[in-house]
């Protein structure tokens, strides 16, 4: 009778091995993109995913990706999650089994502003009572304006962001925050009219984050180095929207903070 072989465990994808596959870089602008551009500002050191954690992705299209509304209700279901950074990274935290008891939704919805977030915010955070909130918002606060569609200012984004985390952590005063860059690449949609203001949406939230204390997740830095590794088109073809390339490379920046 053969003894039997040992029963082993499998073992959680390495970070640099998932950014590998899903971005088609070489070994070399792994290592590049993640000591340069990953780098998240985290204002403490304490874990921001524990076990039993309720995890709420919002914001607009970029984090929406498709995700399908009937499905909302479920935690962890890639349908709900829809096909872009946040299922890309909540995969990789499920997959790793370490955390039991984890549930995580998405409530991204194409086309929102700060503004709109604040509308539904009683239902579609302040409800599920998440113990970790992301936030990536802001690209069409200005896109909008630019093409008509928006009268709103650089002045109303920030105030109305900043007043909605502190709504936020008036209810909820455990909850941990991540602030993410809002970001774009100079293709596609994206021209010189976009520039510098930009620039002021993207520093803006930046304030807003350390003025709460939030962690800040800068996806504009990060971009910013990977088109030194390919074009502009392979991360965001109309430069807004991520490719399944640019959503795995921001899912792993959002994976850092998770981890520091």
């Amino acid at each position: 009778m053969k003894p039997k072989q040992p029963i082993t465990e499998p073992t959680e994808p390495s970070r640099r091995d998932f950014l590998l596959k899903s971005t088609g870089l070489s070994a070399a602008g792994c290592v590049a993109l993640s000591a340069t551009s990953a780098t998240a500002d985290a204002p403490t050191s304490q874990p921001l995913i524990e076990s039993g954690d309720t995890v709420l992705f919002q914001g607009d299209s970029i984090t929406d990706a498709g995700r399908k509304r009937d499905l909302a209700a479920q935690p962890n279901h890639q349908g709900a999650m829809g096909n872009g950074y946040a299922w890309m990274a909540a995969s990789q935290i499920l997959a790793g089994g370490a955390k039991k008891g984890l549930k995580i939704y998405n409530r991204g919805i194409s086309g929102n502003k700060v503004f709109q977030l604040a509308d539904r915010w009683q239902e579609d955070c302040l409800a599920l009572k998440p113990d970790v909130l992301s936030i990536l918002i802001g690209v069409n606060d200005l896109w909008h304006k630019l093409n008509g569609k928006y009268d709103g200012t650089l002045e109303k984004y920030e105030q109305d962001y900043r007043t909605l985390l502190d709504r936020t952590l008036n209810t909820l005063p455990e909850v941990k925050l991540v602030v993410c860059e809002p970001f774009v690449l100079r293709c596609g949609a994206v021209d010189e009219k976009w520039f510098p203001i930009f620039d002021d949406y993207r520093e803006a939230a930046r304030r807003v984050a350390e003025a709460v204390g939030a962690t800040f997740v800068p996806f504009q830095a990060m971009f910013d180095r990977a088109v030194e590794f390919a074009p502009p088109e392979h991360w965001a073809s109309d430069g807004v929207h991520p490719t399944p390339f640019g959503s795995a490379l921001m899912a792993h920046s959002w994976l850092d903070v998770e981890c520091s």
